[in-house]
């Protein structure tokens, strides 16, 4: 079955490339997050005008709300080059040092997932986002000494979707801490018009209005969606797409009405059938279902609890009415 979410590393990769001619090519075209634009916007025009680097910036929130696209437009605004690494990725000092003695003056470096970063590699941003300076030890015991090689004024914009994980040295270090909500209807929908255009298709506006209704709250999903329906609309030879193209689409990608794929509603099952409703541990629940824990609280329960679907107590996770009246419909 197809994965319908997209993590890190080499899919996050083709992620931003596949959907390059998708993400917004100006801030007036970012559609939503409307108090992090503003204040991005003015850190952008400040550095403009003072010719410097932007300050430091920490862009926290659910996966797929738009940090990249955001990072990739601040870039633009300043004329600088982007360079795009992953937290879990640097596993060396020697890796991150590479990386920031490359870079020229006023180039934006984000980091995707910095919270995963080990604390041995974090600490040597913290002379460079303060400073703009490297310590590196070198040798070890008595003989050991440090050499400072100075770097050039760069900022740095991590992104994470869980910010309470990061250090307190590394989150003071950032000068705005600017957070991601998930998106309302009528703003994916404005999105889905926007892309709809690119992708060379016309949506009828019951049709836009179903997907935005079915993408969780995010852009990323909702033009995952948008392309299925292209595909589906294309194949069919209509010109049009109409609320029946988009629910064949839904349908294949086995989303249901409140915007649920399976794993979803494998999650809400489990804790139904195995732990009656609940409460159940999140270790208890990530054995049963036979999936990585910090998966279980990144990627899927966020939208879960949001939706009042799941709840949490100090003894785990319940089931809200709202969901056991949902998993019971036989339909699903």
């Amino acid at each position: 079955m197809e994965d319908n979410r997209f993590l890190t590393g080499d899919v996050k990769k083709f992620d931003i490339e596949h959907d390059a001619k998708l993400r917004p090519e100006n801030f007036e075209e970012y559609i939503g997050q409307s108090r992090v634009v503003e204040n991005i916007d003015l850190m952008v025009k400040s550095a403009v005008k003072r010719n410097a680097a932007m300050d430091h910036v920490l862009l926290s929130g659910p996966p797929g709300l738009g940090k990249t696209s955001l990072a990739m437009l601040i870039s633009k605004a300043i004329g600088s080059e982007l360079h795009v690494i992953s937290g879990p990725a640097i596993e060396k000092k020697g890796d991150l040092a590479a990386v920031l003695t490359n870079i020229a003056p006023q180039d934006i470096l984000f980091i995707d997932e910095i919270h995963r970063m080990h604390i041995s590699v974090e600490e040597i941003l913290y002379s460079a986002m303060e400073d703009f300076r490297l310590d590196i030890l070198i040798g070890q015991g008595a003989s050991a000494r440090t050499m400072q090689i100075d770097l050039v004024p760069f900022t740095l914009i991590g992104a994470t979707t869980r910010s309470g994980l990061l250090s307190n040295p590394l989150r003071d270090r950032f000068m705005a801490h600017l957070h991601f909500d998930y998106y309302q209807s009528n703003e994916l929908a404005k999105i889905l018009h926007n892309n709809a255009h690119k992708l060379h298709i016309s949506l009828d506006e019951n049709a836009k209005q179903e997907i935005a209704k079915r993408s969780r709250g995010t852009p990323r999903i909702a033009n995952r969606i948008l392309r299925r329906v292209r595909d589906y609309a294309l194949i069919q030879d209509h010109k049009i797409v109409e609320m029946g193209d988009v629910e064949k689409a839904l349908s294949l990608l086995d989303i249901d009405s409140l915007g649920l794929d399976s794993m979803d509603r494998k999650i809400l099952k489990v804790i139904n059938e195995y732990y009656s409703n609940g409460p159940v541990g999140i270790d208890a629940l990530s054995a049963t279902l036979g999936e990585d824990k910090q998966t279980i609280e990144e990627v899927y329960e966020p939208y879960l609890l949001k939706e009042g679907l799941l709840l949490r107590s100090p003894r785990g996770r319940v089931l809200s009415e709202k969901a056991i009246e949902h998993i019971s419909n036989k339909d699903l």
